[in-house]
């Protein structure tokens, strides 16, 4: 999916993760202003990793996508603080503006 935003001129990937943990660093690390994250995710979920981001970096959107897209997992994103969840396999589009509705409600939330 990030080569494929690239088409975007007002987005810029500035990093990835491979599991739950690492994307919490990383966030620190670079202050993304949308994180993608994917729920199924070795060594700490994204559901938890959610949790503790929105916790710590509250100006940060969250956006769950995942295979796993059944009630009880999207609920669970949503209580930890995700903007939205869609299911891997949607448009890149439907990614895009997404992203776009996250930073949008991020910046109305700040005023």
């Amino acid at each position: 999916m990030t080569g494929l935003l690239a088409q975007y001129s007002n987005v810029e990937v500035v990093g990835e993760a491979s599991d739950g943990r690492e994307a919490i660093e990383r966030v620190g690390q670079l202050h993304p202003s949308v994180v993608l994250m994917d729920i199924m995710m070795q060594r700490m979920d994204g559901i938890t990793a959610t949790r503790l981001i929105t916790n710590q970096y509250p100006d940060v959107a969250i956006i769950g996508f995942s295979c796993e897209t059944r009630e009880y997992y999207v609920s669970a994103m949503h209580e930890a603080g995700a903007f939205e969840v869609l299911a891997k396999g949607q448009s890149v589009d439907t990614v895009y503006w997404a992203m776009q509705r996250a930073v949008i409600s991020m910046t109305d939330s700040d005023k």
